[in-house]
């Protein structure tokens, strides 16, 4: 039977992901998960890895009731507490235009400084999530800072199978899954609708498209010369013009999740 192998989450957009042994989990994801962003102080525009690499070297921890603890070589270790709903700053993740809270001046100069240009933090409460992209999931379904749905599935399988067409083997950074799903056949996520991990059920939604990100190593940020693995995906995993690598999901429910339970395909 497969079985949850791995939960990883990730507290600010685009930085360094933290590997739990359980979680909380519901219908915006692991507890936590893409909660807090950096986005541009003048446009609003969310910045990520795509086009600032070294935000993948930004070290981030949940801490105490929910604020962000942000870490990086060089600079001193600041704790950032969640923002009064207050005072509200206009933001643009891909195609979404929404108020969400704002961090404050001791975060913007912190994290400006590190990305080398103004820019502020913020934070996304739950009454404030968006709706999942249009076209999938339900009425209710909602989703944070992360880019369209609240939680990613990728199996070791897949991974493997790729790291042999590659030619090595690949880091599962690379891809910044929530969940890593083992003893399954090489994207055997590919045929599920539902499965329930534990007690808990989920729909899959539809295959995540994948981009530039992935050829960035994620213990250096250097981009690999050859493009891969994304030039591998689009020679065999090309749909509709996008190299499909794993499967974004949403939870029906709230619970817990642990490495080791049992994964059952329910449809």
């Amino acid at each position: 039977m497969s079985s949850l192998a791995a939960l990883y989450r990730y507290p600010l957009k685009s930085a360094i992901g933290q590997s739990l042994q359980q979680s909380p989990v519901d219908g915006l994801g692991l507890l936590g998960d893409r909660r807090w962003m950096l986005v541009d102080a003048q446009s609003g525009r969310f910045l990520s890895q795509r086009a600032d690499p070294r935000l993948g070297q930004l070290g981030t921890q949940v801490g105490e009731d929910a604020g962000l603890r942000l870490s990086a070589s060089g600079y001193p270790e600041l704790n950032v507490a969640v923002p009064e709903s207050g005072e509200l700053r206009g933001v643009t993740l891909w195609n979404d235009s929404f108020r969400v809270p704002d961090a404050g001046e001791e975060a913007a100069r912190w994290v400006s400084d590190f990305v080398g240009k103004p820019t502020r933090l913020v934070y996304v409460p739950t009454e404030r999530a968006r709706t999942v992209s249009a076209g999938y999931g339900e009425g209710g379904d909602k989703v944070a800072f992360a880019d369209g749905f609240p939680l990613l599935l990728i199996g070791q399988g897949s991974l493997d199978d790729l790291s042999a067409r590659v030619g090595r083997t690949l880091e599962m950074a690379r891809f910044r899954p929530n969940l890593v799903v083992q003893d399954s056949a090489a994207f055997a996520e590919d045929g599920w609708k539902r499965i329930r991990i534990g007690g808990l059920d989920f729909r899959v939604l539809k295959p995540c498209a994948r981009c530039i990100l992935t050829t960035l190593d994620p213990h250096t940020g250097e981009r690999s010369a050859d493009r891969e693995p994304l030039a591998t995906l689009k020679r065999y995993r090309q749909q509709d013009g996008h190299a499909m690598f794993g499967q974004n999901l949403v939870c029906d429910g709230a619970g817990v999740l642990e490495v080791g339970m049992p994964i059952t395909v329910l449809e």
